[in-house]
């Protein structure tokens, strides 16, 4: 019975991530190609606070809810258009980059820095994924891709990188107290 209820509260956190990510999503500042969003921000919590496997639950269930229409992307967009359009391969590196941030975090410690430094390897491969999608799917040469879909993003990324691993570990602690957390994940050390 205790493990049913555990899993039943896992999925409502899960799927609260999931909202909390097309929440973020709506914090927009513009730029040409692609626009500086709250997504990322919301990925780096889902897997500082979750680790790699409810974290990349939550982001497969925020895809999965934008793409069957729901404007839960940034500027309150959805739909398969949008993930497979010039900018989807930020959406689609979300699955990576919080599985990896997730599990760096699991197999070192839930701490302040290794989750800085977790949420920054994350914000590379979202980067790295993003640019290389965009660069192809919008023929852009190496130079503009990168200029225009790497660059602007690395100082906001490693703020936003800091942000989710201070806010993070901040939560995931409380939430341990709280006994919301699985006891297995539960590892605390900042």
């Amino acid at each position: 019975m205790k493990e049913r209820h555990e899993k039943l509260r896992m999925m409502m956190v899960t799927a609260l991530f999931a909202a909390l990510i097309g929440i973020l999503a709506q914090i927009t500042i513009p730029l040409p190609l692609v626009p500086i969003t709250g997504q990322t921000l919301a990925v780096g919590l889902a897997a500082t606070i979750l680790g790699s496997r409810y974290g990349t639950s939550s982001v497969l269930l925020y895809l999965f809810i934008g793409a069957a229409g729901v404007p839960v992307f940034a500027e309150m967009s959805g739909g398969l258009a949008k993930i497979f359009g010039p900018t989807g391969g930020y959406l689609l590196s979300y699955i990576p980059t919080v599985y990896i941030t997730g599990l760096i975090l699991e197999k070192t410690r839930f701490s302040v820095a290794m989750a800085f430094v977790a949420n920054t390897i994350g914000m590379i491969i979202t980067l790295v994924i993003g640019t290389v999608w965009l660069k192809y799917m919008s023929s852009l040469s190496w130079p503009v891709a990168f200029a225009s879909g790497f660059a602007p993003f690395i100082i906001v990324g490693v703020l936003k990188a800091f942000l989710a691993s201070w806010l993070g570990i901040t939560i995931r602690s409380r939430l341990a107290s709280a006994n919301m957390l699985p006891k297995k994940n539960a590892p605390i050390s900042q």
